[in-house]
């Protein structure tokens, strides 16, 4: 194949050639599926019916929780599909639509991310203004902007990833379309392509990551002054489920993303593709309701009445 437009299907190779494997990974994939689907949904509906939920931190919240879903929905369903039917195939614009789709709600999570540590930091170091800065409206600005970035950036990475030469055939060793994976099956004057989109990459995130780093420093000296166990305990209680999920976010995405990928193996890339592409979205719902007495009380409350109205 000497270009892109030759190519009108990809092969997503998965997991195993085996039909006992392929049942195994669709009823594997359907039950952290079912899992996730079940956490974020249950998340969504508990800070939509609350009104003491009717705040930033919930608002933002739920608004991953939304992103979560649309992640892991992009790449499990089609996966669970193809091992269920015993197919492998993709068509090009499928493949465009995932790539597209998985960058754009992984760089929106993030963006959401690090709304959320602004938001924590105003809570706790400025909390006589808080009302004031964090207001509705600037609430709506700050959620929309987090995903008009990610449609913005998202359209560059999915532009530039097809706009190179394709010369390696059109065999994706990974269970959905990978950006990493494409751009090994590019011609070798892609090399530049793909160092321009790391280094890019990696200037976004880490001035996020900084911007967390040094709103959290903030937040840390702000708590440590407070005199109160109970306070320290309050605002500890309210950062760590956001500490927790940045770093898993952070370092599952950095691993599939940094590593080389000429040199990996094919079951190292997809165990980290899993990780990334599927343990956050399942995970982010239960560490935010273990941690978070708020949470679990309107959860509680939400299981409970559905279910005294199915009994009626």
């Amino acid at each position: 194949m000497s270009n892109q437009t030759t190519v009108t299907e990809f092969l997503l190779l998965g997991f195993s050639d085996v039909r006992e494997l392929q049942i195994l990974h669709f009823v594997v994939f359907l039950l952290l599926y079912l899992i996730s689907l079940l956490g974020n949904l249950l998340i969504i509906t508990a800070i939509a019916l609350n009104r003491h939920l009717h705040t930033p931190m919930y608002f933002f919240l739920m608004n991953l929780s939304i992103l979560d879903l649309g992640s892991i929905s992009v790449t499990v369903p089609k996966s669970m599909a193809n091992s269920l039917m015993n197919t492998r195939s993709i068509s090009y614009s499928g493949c465009v639509a995932q790539i597209f789709l998985v960058v754009f709600f992984a760089s929106a999570d993030f963006a959401i991310l690090t709304v959320m540590a602004y938001d924590r930091y105003v809570a706790i170091c400025q909390p006589l203004h808080y009302e004031t800065v964090m207001d509705r409206r600037a609430c709506v600005q700050m959620a929309a902007s987090a995903w008009i970035s990610g449609i913005l950036y998202s359209t560059l990475h999915t532009g530039t990833t097809f706009s190179i030469s394709l010369c390696g055939g059109n065999k994706v060793d990974q269970f959905f379309c990978e950006i990493p994976q494409l751009l090994n099956l590019a011609c070798s004057d892609s090399y530049l392509i793909e160092v321009w989109l790391l280094i890019f990459s990696v200037c976004l995130v880490s001035c996020c990551f900084v911007f967390i780093i040094v709103t959290y420093v903030q937040i840390f000296k702000a708590v440590l002054r407070i005199p109160s166990e109970q306070g320290r305990h309050k605002a500890f209680s309210t950062c760590l489920p956001h500490l927790i999920v940045v770093s898993l976010f952070l370092c599952t995405c950095a691993f599939a993303y940094l590593k080389p990928t000429s040199s990996s193996t094919s079951g190292l890339n997809l165990m980290v593709a899993v990780l990334y592409s599927v343990l956050p979205p399942m995970m982010n719902p239960i560490i935010y309701s273990m941690r978070n007495k708020e949470m679990k009380g309107a959860l509680s409350k939400l299981i409970v009445s559905c279910r005294k109205s199915d009994s009626e």
